[in-house]
């Protein structure tokens, strides 16, 4: 009986990259379906463009798999690297960007059409993404790992290469300048002011 290949697959990252190392392409197939998302979602906000995101997430992705032969397990947890990787991809293309003057930066975009509900999330979410970018790199960093993809703090201090407390403080920072970059907008975005 063939076995369906998909992201629910009960198997561990770290089997299947042994699988895929030995040269299984089931367990490739199974691992895309399954990490290519989390590396999506990191470049997606750090970059604030899909179409850079997807690079990104491509170029992580194939990262893994030249790692795969050599891949020791119990070093690091996969998603723990490829999360620095996404990370550090994404901050390489910003800092290519620097050069460019801040109204040729793209905007993040929501193109989803639907009810009133949609609409407000989706201007929260544009809000959130353009207040991201305000961000230093580091804060960024720290503050999507944390509260957007919900990993713990010594995570994203192996994650980043910094001890959990500098993580605390960039977190805090970052939070503040959040608040500091949508202050005023409460009203605009829908939220009451009680």
């Amino acid at each position: 009986m063939a076995m369906a290949f998909d992201a629910e697959d009960d198997r561990s990252d770290e089997a299947l990259l042994a699988l895929y190392g030995r040269g299984d392409a089931g367990a490739a197939r199974v691992l895309t379906l399954r990490l290519t998302p989390l590396a999506f979602r990191v470049a997606a906000r750090m970059l604030g463009d899909r179409a850079e995101a997807e690079d990104v997430a491509q170029e992580a992705m194939l990262r893994l798999w030249s790692q795969a032969p050599d891949w020791q397990a119990g070093q690091a947890r996969i998603t723990t690297w490829l999360y620095r990787v996404a990370v550090n991809l994404a901050t390489d293309r910003l800092r290519k960007r620097r050069g460019l003057p801040l109204d040729e930066a793209p905007e993040p975009v929501e193109t989803t059409p639907g009810a009133v509900g949609r609409m407000i999330e989706a201007e929260r979410a544009a809000a959130l993404d353009a207040a991201l970018m305000t961000l230093p790199e580091r804060q960024r960093e720290a503050v999507i790992l944390r509260h957007l993809e919900g990993l713990s703090n010594p995570e994203i201090a192996e994650i980043m290469g910094v001890g959990v407390e500098a993580v605390e403080s960039l977190t805090a920072r970052g939070k503040r300048g959040l608040t500091a970059a949508l202050a005023g907008r409460r009203a605009e975005l829908g939220y009451d002011d009680d």
